[in-house]
């Protein structure tokens, strides 16, 4: 394994173990506070905690000269793309939010599976969609629909910078996925945000034993300066 590859392992790993919620929050200290995903939630309970990175693909509105059947074995097409996707990525759809045309079905959604991509990430909406649970794949979106996405959509390209939900994706971003939707972290901050996530986890760990012990909020959460000293005591104790 090539250093750059286990830095990258060790920062999805840091990830899996922090929520998007306390995401959202490390990221607005940060000053983002557009990084939600609108309208992409489980497809299914239970799914777990996902990271990796964005992989992007693009629908414009129908065109009706562009958006039929036959645009299904075009060079610029949504099989092609997938045939383009890394192991490990999130593909990350911008459908515009429209929730009356199944972006993907069960097919395409069985060769994302095997060819390794970790979950896909909508604002639009799926098809087929018993077919679509039985294949495993981990689906956020906006919901299901029946009719098939050349209906209302047409597909553009991939691997350009997309708007999902109302958050700007860039490939190449990290994105974090779990039952409170989808969080991106910019490309160049995940670092940071990584330490500071999993430090916020373990402070907020440790809140909730106190709160459990009875101790009032304020001056607990947030933490004034004398709950940040035992904390950190208990920080220096528990070896964290």
């Amino acid at each position: 394994m090539t250093t750059d590859t286990a830095k990258e392992q060790a920062l999805i790993e840091a990830l899996r173990g922090v929520t998007t919620a306390t995401l959202t929050t490390v990221l607005l200290k940060k000053g983002l506070r557009n990084v939600w995903m609108r309208g992409a939630m489980p497809l299914e309970p239970g799914q777990p905690r996902i990271v990796g990175r964005a992989f992007t693909l693009r629908f414009v509105p129908a065109r009706e000269d562009l958006a039929t059947p036959a645009s299904w074995s075009s060079p610029i097409s949504t099989r092609a793309a997938i045939e383009a996707m890394p192991e490990g990525c999130i593909c990350v759809v911008d459908a515009m939010g429209i929730t009356d045309a199944g972006i993907f079905g069960d097919i395409l959604c069985a060769r994302m599976k095997q060819r390794g991509v970790a979950a896909l990430v909508t604002d639009g909406v799926v098809r087929d969609v018993a077919g679509v649970r039985g294949t495993g794949l981990p689906v956020w979106c906006a919901g299901v629909a029946a009719p098939p996405s050349v209906a209302g959509l047409t597909f553009v390209a991939w691997e350009q910078p997309v708007g999902c939900g109302g958050v700007a994706v860039f490939p190449g971003d990290m994105v974090v996925i779990d039952d409170d939707g989808a969080v991106l972290i910019p490309a160049d901050l995940v670092e940071a945000v990584a330490e500071e996530s999993v430090e916020q986890e373990r402070l907020e760990g440790w809140i909730m034993t106190q709160v459990e012990a009875g101790v009032p909020l304020p001056g607990l959460y947030p933490a004034n300066a004398e709950n940040k000293a035992k904390y950190e005591a208990w920080k220096a104790q528990s070896g964290q």
